[in-house]
């Protein structure tokens, strides 16, 4: 993949959830909700503070998707992102 977001968009793949629950219920990919949660795969060069590797939490409808080699991303300004999970 050779992509690079421009000004202070991030290009992130969002953190896939469990798809059972604790008590071994399976979860159907229609009732999952999209996890808010993922890591930066690439950043453009007005981003600050957050780094390529960082697992990012935003909200649960930010961002644009798009695939790249049959991969799904998220594409989303750098305001978008709520904190950085360590």
């Amino acid at each position: 993949m050779n992509f690079k977001p421009l000004g202070d968009r991030l290009l992130v793949e969002r953190v896939e959830e469990v798809s059972t629950t604790a008590s071994g219920i399976i979860i159907p990919d229609n009732a999952k909700d999209k996890p808010s949660q993922g890591t930066v795969i690439a950043i453009g060069s007005d981003v600050e503070e957050i780094n390529v590797g960082d697992t990012i939490v935003f909200g649960k409808y930010s961002g644009t998707e798009i695939t790249i080699d049959s991969k799904v991303y998220l594409i989303m300004e750098q305001s978008d992102a709520l904190g950085i999970l360590s």
